[in-house]
């Protein structure tokens, strides 16, 4: 593997599992559908001018554009709501990176049907060893007396179908000749204004934009839409380019470790047993897999 290859690895991972840990320092100060909003109503308008300075702000098509901006719907949108909407019902962010990270496994079983990288019983034996770690580590947090407490681990699984989807429909692009692949600039900014669209409804009508705008709100703000929106998923895209999909989807599975490392660092979560079994087990899931891909 290349060095630059690797060094976009260790940058994707880092930046984008610190996305959990600067959703928890912005919730407080406001809702999850503003944050996301103002999030990219701010990429948007900076990719507006950049492109603009370039002489590359342009309408790319309909099929180009249609497909770009139902992927930043769902990697973008559908992702980073469920995600957060778990965090303000209380879900610990370790645990939301722990069920997402169900991802990988649902990339590497739907990546045959959709790039034709087949799937074999040995990868469906992952899939199910990291659905049992999932299990083992949630079912042991979860309060069962509280339908809220259920129901908010149930919203980071809407959080792995729309990653999923984006994830295949970005590797398909990247390998069909039919399908108009966009630069990367032009790609963040389809991705970014159809996430700023879809939010702009329940950010106004639910949350009436309401934040307060002090330095701890400000300062994750800033760190969401530099390092994370536009850093982690630069990153990812350029791994998309040189990887299979199941390979990138893969990394997913490092976000629990790291991110229970940086909510311990940042707010003092515990880590318990059943967390690192639960990650033994999902770990297991990750080498059935990849010793697959590996024969």
């Amino acid at each position: 593997m290349k060095r630059s290859t690797i060094l976009l690895i260790v940058g994707f991972v880092l930046l984008w599992n610190s996305g959990f840990i600067g959703a928890e320092y912005g919730l407080p100060y406001t809702g999850p559908f503003t944050l996301i909003f103002l999030r990219y109503l701010v990429i948007t308008v900076l990719l507006v001018i950049y492109l603009i300075i370039r002489k590359r702000l342009k309408w790319v098509g309909f099929k180009a554009a249609s497909l770009n901006m139902l992927i930043g719907f769902l990697a973008h949108g559908v992702w980073l709501t469920c995600v957060l909407l778990a965090l303000v019902e209380e879900v610990p962010a370790g645990i939301v990176a722990l069920i997402v990270a169900l991802q990988p496994l649902a990339t590497g079983a739907l990546s045959g049907y959709v790039t034709n990288e087949k799937t074999n019983k040995y990868q469906w034996w992952g899939l199910i060893m990291g659905f049992l770690g999932v299990v083992l580590t949630v079912a042991f947090r979860i309060d069962f007396s509280n339908s809220s407490s259920i129901f908010g681990y149930l919203i980071p699984l809407a959080s792995v179908i729309g990653i999923t989807i984006a994830t295949l429909i970005q590797r398909k692009m990247e390998i069909n000749d039919k399908n108009e692949k966009l630069p990367l600039d032009q790609t963040l900014f389809y991705q970014s204004f159809a996430t700023m669209l879809a939010l702009a409804i329940p950010a106004i009508f639910v949350e009436n934009l309401a934040a307060k705008w002090v330095s701890e709100f400000t300062f994750a703000m800033i760190w969401l839409i530099l390092a994370v929106s536009l850093g982690a998923y630069i990153f990812m895209w350029r791994l998309i380019e040189r990887l299979d999909a199941t390979r990138v989807a893969s990394l997913f599975y490092l976000g629990p470790p790291v991110t229970m490392l940086m909510a311990w660092l940042a707010f003092g979560d515990t880590i318990k047993i059943m967390d690192i079994v639960g990650l033994s087990v999902v770990f297991i899931g990750v080498i059935l897999t990849s010793r697959v891909k590996s024969n």
